[in-house]
């Protein structure tokens, strides 16, 4: 078992992943829903939202963005793009986060002052939530990636996963059995985005 640190070091973006899980549905789910819980929230609005798709449900996502997508790029560059659209629906399950307007409208009318604020703050626990997430099915062995097909996807994906109309998409995160390493990546030294202010 990684430490903490570890585990968010060894998480990485991973494309290539097939449908196989290291572990059961189950244990997958509780995982997912303590991190609900767990992670924070500006006034501790909770307006964070995750729908998690396994088998024929993951599957229909991704043939609703492969479908989205195809009105949208011209015919002779769609190869690359369905290419990526497979790789992830080859995946064995696909997290979707989304954030409930309503919650956080009602917050910007109960705390006017700070009104601007709280779309920001929602999302800034999202993405919390989906770091948290991501470095969890990492650690138990999946590889994940992170993708953002929203808005242009939004309305078919409500209509067929019943999604209230309240739930404001953000993300997609599929993820499986890594089959592949992750692409290196060139880091900036923590030096150049750190500043230690003592005393």
């Amino acid at each position: 078992m990684r430490s903490f640190l570890e585990a968010a070091e060894h998480r990485r973006s991973v494309y290539t992943i097939a449908p196989e899980s290291p572990v059961p549905d189950a244990e997958i789910i509780k995982m997912i829903e303590r991190l609900v819980l767990a992670v924070p929230s500006a006034y501790n609005s909770q307006s964070a939202r995750v729908v998690l798709l396994f088998g024929a449900s993951h599957t229909k996502l991704w043939s609703i963005v492969k479908e989205t997508l195809r009105a949208h790029v011209p015919p002779e560059k769609f190869g690359p793009t369905e290419a990526k659209i497979t790789g992830f629906a080859n995946g064995y399950a696909t997290v979707l986060y989304f954030d409930d307007t309503a919650v956080t409208e009602s917050f910007e009318e109960q705390f006017p002052r700070y009104r601007e604020n709280f779309r920001p703050w929602a999302e800034q626990a999202n993405g919390m939530l989906q770091f948290a997430v991501w470095t969890a099915l990492e650690d138990a062995g999946f590889g994940a990636n992170l993708q953002h097909y929203n808005p242009i996807i939004d309305d078919e994906v409500k209509q067929v996963f019943a999604i209230p109309e309240s739930w404001r998409l953000i993300a997609q995160m599929p993820f499986g059995k890594s089959t592949a390493d992750a692409l290196p990546v060139e880091k900036i030294p923590a030096g150049e985005r750190m500043r230690v202010v003592q005393g």
